[in-house]
C-alpha cells in the first residue's frame, strides 16, 4: 500500500508540474537558468569521472588479455562500447543523482519547511510547476550535451592512458574505435540519459515538494530521494536495454 500511495501521489505531482504556466515567459527564463545551473554545473563532475572511468577501462581490459591470439585493437573497442553503452550514461547519471538530485530536494524541502510554497499557493501561483518544471526540462534538455561530452573525454582518456602506459599503440586504439562501430549505440545511450534525467529531477523534487518538519527531515528526504532514484536509474537501465537493444 506504502508503494502505490507513493505511485499515484507522484503521477499527481507530476500533472500539476506539467499544468498550463501562468505566465510562459518567466518560465522560458528559469528554464535556461536551470539549464546552466544544473546541466553547466554538473559538466566538471562529468569530465573528471569520464575521463578516468575511461583511462580504468582501458586499462583494466588491456591487463586481462593475456591471450597472444586476440588483437590488441580489441582494447579501443571495448573502451568505446563501455563509455557508449553503460559509463557515459547509466555511471554518469548515478553521479548526477546525488549531485543534482540532493540539490533539488534540499532547496524545493526548504522553501517547503519555510512556507515560501504555501504563499506561492496563497499568490494563485501553481508552486509544482513554477520550480519544479524548469529543472525537470532543463536537465532533459542538458543532459544529452552532456552525455556527449562524456563519450568523448571517455575515450580520450583511454587513448591517452594506453599511450602513456604503452599497453596499446596510438595506431591499434584508433583503430579499435572504428572497427565495428554501430551509431545505434549513441542513440541508445542518449535516450537512457533523457530518461534518466527526468527521474533524478522528478523524483527528488517530490520527496522535497512533500516534507514536513523542519531542517532534519529536508536531510532526510534528500537521502532518500537519492536512494530512490539511484534505484529507479537502475531499474529503468535494464527495461530500456531490453527494449532497445534486443
Amino acid at each position: 500500500m506504502w508503494l502505490l500511495y507513493h505511485i499515484g501521489r507522484y503521477t499527481s505531482f507530476i500533472f500539476r508540474v506539467f499544468g498550463k504556466p501562468e505566465r510562459f515567459s518567466i518560465y522560458f527564463r528559469n528554464f535556461f537558468l536551470e539549464s546552466w545551473n544544473l546541466g553547466i554545473g554538473s559538466l566538471g563532475i562529468v569530465v573528471i569521472i569520464s575521463f578516468f572511468m575511461g583511462a580504468v577501462v582501458t586499462l583494466q581490459t588491456a591487463y586481462n588479455f593475456e591471450s597472444p591470439i586476440i588483437p590488441l585493437y580489441l582494447i579501443g573497442l571495448t573502451a568505446r562500447d563501455s563509455m557508449l553503452l553503460e559509463f557515459s550514461s547509466t555511471i554518469v547519471a548515478l553521479i548526477l543523482a546525488g549531485k543534482v538530485g540532493s540539490n533539488i530536494a534540499s532547496e524545493i524541502g526548504t522553501m517547503r519547511v519555510t512556507e515560501q510554497i504555501d504563499a506561492l499557493e496563497i499568490m494563485g501561483i501553481n508552486p509544482s510547476a513554477f520550480m519544479v518544471r524548469p529543472k525537470i526540462l532543463g536537465m532533459v534538455f542538458i543532459i544529452p550535451f552532456l552525455t556527449v561530452i562524456s563519450m568523448f573525454i571517455g575515450i580520450t582518456g583511454g587513448f591517452l592512458a594506453s599511450v602513456s602506459t604503452g599497453v596499446l599503440t596510438a595506431h591499434d586504439y584508433l583503430y579499435g574505435i572504428h572497427y565495428a562501430f554501430i551509431p545505434w549505440y549513441i542513440y541508445y545511450s542518449l535516450i537512457k540519459s533523457v530518461v534518466f534525467a527526468f527521474i533524478f529531477t522528478s523524483v527528488p523534487a517530490y520527496f522535497g515538494y512533500y516534507v514536513s518538519g523542519g531542517a532534519l527531515e529536508v536531510g532526510r528526504a534528500s537521502t532518500k530521494a537519492v536512494v530512490v532514484s539511484s534505484v529507479l536509474i537502475l531499474i529503468f537501465n535494464l527495461i530500456l536495454t531490453q527494449l532497445l537493444l534486443a
